[in-house]
């Protein structure tokens, strides 16, 4: 029983080993967090979760990604974010009592460490540097959030995609859209067919090359980052 019980928190320990907010644990440390942890597979286009279920957990993605997003009273969809590996959601109902307000989707095959949440706020009385970790990461998911908001709302449509393509390309001359151009659209405040002229209009003039589905080739990013600044 003792060795399931060591095979058990091993597994898990390779989960937490790759999350920041654990960074600073011992090995020993590790291990007790992996001790309330729980393993869970998802397959592509499973919800985790959905608005209204009971929260209380910590969902800490392992491999793939998941989907954050909300939807309105007619049913249409506004994307949060793209969870990727060694980030962790579900936290803010760690901190209240209420139900969950947003869904979660795996977009591909995924697994993940689930942590029950009591248990996780009893380690982050006794690891202090988890809890600060914890906070550190909601502050810049509000400060991204409120960029979110402003670009939505201040900025026109052609600065929205130069700003979104400048982020996810993270500096490389090519790299693929992390989410379908549907996804990506509702998280920019706009259609699937808005999106999809403004990247066409950039390949037009250069500024791009486009690639199947998702691959985006940056032949401009001086262009790119004037349009990213204009007032």
């Amino acid at each position: 029983m003792q060795r399931q019980q060591c095979h058990h928190c091993q597994k898990h320990a390779e989960c937490i080993e790759h999350v920041p907010i654990f960074a600073s644990l011992s090995r020993e440390e590790k291990m007790e967090v992996a001790e309330i942890a729980s393993s869970r597979r998802f397959k592509k286009g499973e919800i985790v979760y959905r608005a209204g279920d009971a929260g209380g957990t910590l969902f800490v993605l392992h491999t793939g990604r998941v989907k954050l997003f909300r939807l309105n009273a007619s049913g249409k969809e506004q994307v949060l974010r793209l969870v990727e590996p060694g980030e962790f959601f579900g936290e803010l109902s760690l901190f209240s009592s209420l139900p969950l307000t947003d869904n979660a989707q795996a977009l591909e095959p995924t697994t993940m460490c689930v942590l029950q949440g009591e248990r996780l706020k009893e380690l982050m009385a006794k690891y202090p540097s988890i809890a600060f970790k914890v906070m550190d990461e909601l502050a810049r998911r509000l400060e991204k959030a409120e960029n979110r908001i402003e670009n939505i709302s201040l900025n026109p449509v052609t600065k929205r995609v130069a700003v979104s393509l400048l982020e996810l390309s993270e500096g490389r001359p090519e790299f693929q859209l992390p989410m379908a151009k549907g996804d990506l659209a509702s998280q920019l405040g706009m259609t699937q067919e808005t999106l999809s002229r403004k990247l066409a209009a950039l390949q037009e003039e250069g500024l791009i090359t486009l690639k199947g589905h998702r691959k985006i080739i940056i032949k401009d990013r001086s262009a790119l980052e004037k349009i990213s600044l204009e007032q």
